[in-house]
């Protein structure tokens, strides 16, 4: 029998793309006080919180602070607190889940998500428009069909 299973988050979420190397910082204070920080590489992203991927080890911390830049989105202060860890060899997997966020920083991520699944369904249904500079995705997003070049044969 499969297993029933109900959504979680509470936000849409949006793949982080490849050529996006803007590390994130983790800062925290460890049991004993001392504070230190952990880099690792997102990959993915919702007004509710992140997935990334650290090869250096998992926060040894419940909480943190992250500072986030998008291209185009300026500086994101995040409150946010360790909801996962799953390891694989030395591949750490990190879900966090924010606690605070500024209201225009957390409008602005689910704007980006909403724009890039609208996108994504334009996409399969076949349907123009897609990929535009309106899209408030469009600076970070690497679909192919961003690349007009590609498609000028088709035509």
């Amino acid at each position: 029998m499969a297993k029933k299973y109900s959504e979680k988050r509470r936000h849409p979420r949006m793949p982080v793309i490849s050529n996006l190397i803007e590390p994130v910082n983790l800062h925290y204070k460890t049991d004993d006080g001392k504070e230190t920080s952990l880099v690792a590489i997102l990959a993915d992203l919702s007004a509710s919180g992140m997935r990334m991927i650290s090869f250096l080890g998992a926060p040894l911390a419940d909480k943190f602070s992250i500072s986030l830049q998008l291209p185009g989105t300026g500086k994101m202060e995040v409150s946010a607190k360790l909801a996962w860890v799953k390891q694989r060899e030395n591949v750490y997997t990190i879900g966090i889940e924010f606690v605070h966020m500024a209201e225009k920083d957390a409008k602005l991520i689910s704007e980006m998500a909403d724009d890039f699944n609208d996108c994504d369904t334009r996409i399969l249904l076949k349907l123009p428009d897609v990929c535009t500079e309106k899209c408030k995705c469009h600076r970070i997003c690497n679909k192919i069909q961003k690349d007009e070049s590609l498609f000028e044969n088709a035509k």
